[in-house]
């Protein structure tokens, strides 16, 4: 009965190194695969009898022992999109199943998990990585900025163009001579857009009516709705500073006066915004935009100190020309930004880092992708590196986590251990034949 137990034993001890060797094999193959998990191989002993008196031979059994868990080096890349993860933590990813009637990819229903960051976008603005999954995200709202935690979806960069945006305010910052020269006048001009994203220059043009008293008429050679025979006039405001206006300190703004045209100014009361509003109209509709000077009896903005000359700091406003898309970045909070030519960026999409109790129980779909079931436990999909979660990693990839040196000796071990159980089997082999020779 030994002999043919021993017979056993070492034919489950070849299949056992096999499998060893596969895992070695599959291991050496993948060393430099990007996100790539190795697997490493546990023996398992099954007995049949084992008394004091009696011990049969049993079998072994080669099991997988995964290494999900193990962090591999962090290398950096030229990919701009490329994303690693330092720490615990997965990309959430889709496959795609086929492509709808305009042929975009359509996706199924399954959700999977990869460490495999080396992402690029495709020509429908979705980033998938070399492995072919396509990276999942929470969707950003355009017009509060706040990611819908609430689910994951695929990102997709939309690369249609920035829309225009008119201008409704400007800010100006500049000293007015206190002793200016008899007779002169001064200006700021300022590019602005309306609602089609078209610029246009509107100059604000200062003269002193008495110490510490001035107008500034507003004007822009595209406006169409001035005074009748002036066009060009938007209107005027006069300026009012010192402490002979609301006791504010002098050289700051404390007052406006008599207004012309279409403009209109604010009222009085401290620590407010002191502005002159202008209603244009550039040839696609009435444009109201206010021209704020800074606060009532403050020194920023529009201040009369001493001096000769006109002197401008800063002149601003929010109006924004169409932009095209030009490219997409990623950022250590996982934010997809989206980058147009007009100096703007969108935040697009927010990518969170999903992790699980026991990852080394995630099912792998190849070496590069996983799904959760049971043994895994649930997906925590949260902010990167919050609680449990790894630290993104921008233009970066993780490698395999493969030591190349470490699967060469489990490679020799496994070879020594096949061969020795090949001498088993030819020894029993001799002894059964012995056996048989022994009847005849």
């Amino acid at each position: 009965m030994s002999l043919f137990g021993s017979l056993y034993t070492a034919v489950s001890g070849l299949t056992a190194q096999a499998a060893a060797f596969g895992n070695v094999s599959d291991n050496v193959a993948n060393s430099q695969t990007v996100g790539f998990k190795g697997v490493d191989t546990t023996f398992q002993d099954y007995l049949t009898t084992s008394t004091a008196a009696i011990n049969d031979p049993g079998t072994v059994q080669a099991t997988p022992q995964y290494t999900n868990n193990v962090q591999g080096t962090v290398t950096s890349s030229t990919d701009p999109l490329a994303l690693a993860i330092s720490g615990a933590g997965f990309f959430a990813a889709s496959e795609a199943d086929g492509e709808n009637t305009a042929g975009t990819p359509t996706f199924n229903s399954q959700q999977y998990y990869t460490r495999d960051g080396d992402f690029t976008m495709t020509k429908d603005g979705y980033l998938k990585n070399d492995a072919g999954e396509y990276l999942q995200g929470w969707t950003v709202n355009q017009s509060t900025g706040i990611a819908d935690q609430s689910h994951l979806a695929t990102v997709q960069v939309n690369q249609s163009q920035f829309n225009p945006v008119p201008t409704a305010n400007i800010a100006l910052s500049a000293n007015l001579p206190a002793t200016p020269t008899a007779g002169s006048t001064d200006a700021s001009q300022i590019t602005v857009y309306d609602s089609l994203g078209s610029s246009h220059i509107v100059t604000v043009t200062w003269t002193q009516n008495s110490a510490s008293n001035w107008t500034a008429t507003l004007t822009s050679p595209d406006n169409t709705n001035g005074a009748s025979g002036t066009p060009t006039v938007i209107g005027s405001a006069v300026v009012e500073f010192g402490s002979a206006n609301n006791g504010v300190p002098d050289g700051t703004i404390g007052a406006f006066g008599a207004t012309t045209g279409n403009v209109t100014t604010s009222t009085y009361a401290a620590n407010t915004e002191a502005t002159i509003k202008m209603t244009a109209n550039f040839g696609s509709g009435s444009q109201a935009i206010n021209l704020n000077l800074g606060d009532f009896g403050s020194s920023s903005g529009v201040t009369q100190f001493a001096g000769t000359t006109y002197d401008q700091v800063s002149a601003t406003q929010d109006g924004l020309p169409a932009g095209a898309f030009s490219t997409v970045t990623t950022d250590a909070n996982g934010n997809i930004i989206a980058n147009y030519d007009n100096g703007q960026q969108r935040t697009i999409a927010q990518i969170p880092v999903i992790t699980f109790a026991a990852p080394d129980a995630l099912q792998r779909v190849n070496g590069q992708a996983f799904t959760s079931d049971q043994a895994s436990g649930p997906a925590n999909t949260q902010s990167a590196n919050t609680n449990s979660a790894g630290q993104l990693v921008v233009s970066s990839v993780e490698s395999s986590n493969v030591d190349i040196a470490t699967e060469f000796s489990k490679l020799i071990i496994a070879q020594q251990a096949y061969g020795a159980n090949t001498k088993v089997i030819t020894a029993a082999n001799q002894l059964l034949q012995e056996t048989i020779n022994m009847q005849q």
